[in-house]
């Protein structure tokens, strides 16, 4: 049986259960089960290259233990074990035996289990033990699956804030051009889309030997505040070969006072689609300057990035139209962000690319820090031809943006030409007229409807037609009820 089949057989039993009550508690269930099962063929690769390696998991709990013989504990003792010992005790774990430990307590903190079933958990358990994750072809296949589980949070209620389309992350990514030993940060890293395109470009392209690989894992950092996606994101990391994830904190960014990072927290990168749209609870704004204070999630996070980064260091961030147009805070954000880096680049995306969680116009902002705006770049993205949006079906993919990227110019963002797509502003423009930053593209071609005072006459003579016709009808009507 292929992994994705095996996955689909998975979600079939757990429809079953009456437990489990929709796709985002589906995905959760999924999620530790498999994280378990992960950590467990992982400890056993470990154990033969370490005689002195020891599981963070008590002997007990391991999966091997409880879930890989298929005529195992199933039924009423199964569900006592899972839910009596084995939740409270991982949710309790001395963190003392190590970053792992800690590890696995952060994913049980909030997780729970929802089947209500012991006979139908017992099903799902035998299948998992069919996915090998040290075999590298089980464990591709399983990556690619697992992409598309997270790809189906969008489709789970409010889950789908938590994930960014692959699309814009390897673009992102891609621009960014991050290299080991560079520290990348992602402060609301959600399910870890930006790591893990990250992870893969380094490997693609930089990653040769062994320190490499240890230099970049050594420099990635990311928090998580929600349960779910932490779970999810490090379930992500460890599917990439990431055998420590615990850089990945389970926390809110924004409830540490503004002040108190330090020059020593600074960092290379930062890769991040904050949330937006939301507000953050009472108080958490108060961390924040006087003139950056606000509730909006994504106004608070620009600010952050803009003190996080290293002088030098870059960012690709995105954010919502409702940034690049507003005033007050919004308006000091853009001042500062212009006068702190160089924001050279803005993408600017249909409001169709995160359907169907959000349908608003969204933006790609890359900037350095250093040296102040001197010009803003524009590029505007748009449906392929023949297309009017994307959608869940038709969604955006990496190709898409390769016209973006051929312009893009390099590193140094040499020869750039505005055309039909791009064109660039001054940063004396933008001042002038309030740091707007919400700039139409000037070589669009305006849908033209005619002259309006002959669009006039067409609709006037249309309701004297109309009136004419339905005169017509009254008369024949009071006729036909006189004879």
């Amino acid at each position: 049986m292929s992994v994705g089949t095996l996955v689909k057989s998975i979600q079939n039993i757990m429809r079953q259960d009456v437990g489990v009550d929709g796709d985002a508690q589906r995905i959760s269930q999924l999620c530790w089960m498999f994280f378990l099962k992960i950590i467990d063929d992982q400890d056993q690769e470990l154990e033969l290259l370490d005689d002195d390696y020891q599981s963070p998991i008590p002997d007990p709990l391991r999966w091997r233990n409880w879930a890989a013989d298929p005529e195992g504990i199933t039924g009423e003792e199964l569900l006592g074990f899972v839910n009596g010992d084995l939740f409270p005790r991982l949710k309790e774990l001395p963190i003392r035996s190590g970053p792992r430990a800690s590890v696995v307590r952060d994913v049980f903190e909030d997780a729970y289990n929802y089947m209500k079933s012991g006979q139908l958990l017992r099903q799902v358990v035998n299948k998992i033990n069919g996915v090998d994750f040290n075999n590298l072809t089980d464990r591709q296949h399983f990556g690619d699956i697992y992409e598309q589980i997270l790809n189906d949070l969008q489709s789970a209620g409010n889950a789908g804030e938590y994930y960014t389309p692959r699309a814009v992350t390897t673009f992102m990514t891609r621009m960014i051009d991050p290299k080991p030993g560079e520290t990348l940060l992602d402060p609301a890293c959600g399910t870890g889309g930006f790591l893990t395109c990250a992870i893969r470009h380094m490997r693609e392209r930089y990653v040769k030997r062994r320190e490499d690989a240890a230099s970049m894992q050594a420099s990635l950092r990311a928090v998580e505040k929600k349960p779910l996606p932490h779970m999810l994101a490090v379930t992500n990391m460890l599917l990439h070969d990431i055998e420590d994830p615990s850089f990945l904190r389970h926390d809110n960014t924004l409830a540490r006072p503004y002040i108190s990072w330090g020059r020593n927290e600074r960092v290379d990168i930062v890769l991040t689609n904050p949330p937006f749209g939301g507000k953050e609870e009472d108080g958490i704004e108060s961390n924040f300057p006087q003139h950056f204070r606000t509730r909006e999630t994504a106004d608070l996070f620009l600010a952050l990035i803009i003190r996080l980064l290293k002088p030098g260091g870059r960012a690709a961030v995105v954010l919502p139209d409702g940034s690049l147009f507003g005033e007050g805070v919004k308006t000091r954000l853009k001042e500062h962000l212009m006068e702190e880096c160089d924001l050279h680049t803005i993408v600017r995306l249909p409001n169709s690319v995160f359907r169907p969680y959000a349908s608003i116009g969204t933006n790609l902002l890359f900037f350095e820090k250093g040296e102040p705006t001197r010009d803003v770049w524009f590029w505007e993205h748009l449906v392929p031809e023949g297309r009017k949006a994307y959608s869940m079906t038709r969604p955006i993919r990496v190709e898409h943006l390769d016209a973006c990227a051929e312009w893009w110019g390099g590193t140094e963002r040499e020869g750039r030409e505005e055309g039909d797509r791009a064109w660039k502003v001054s940063a004396d423009e933008i001042k002038a007229c309030g740091y707007n930053l919400d700039i139409k593209n000037p070589h669009a071609q305006e849908e033209h409807h005619g002259d309006p005072e002959t669009l006039r006459e067409e609709l006037n003579s249309a309701e004297a037609d109309v009136a004419a016709v339905r005169d017509e009808l009254k008369r024949i009507l009071t006729e036909a009820l006189l004879r």
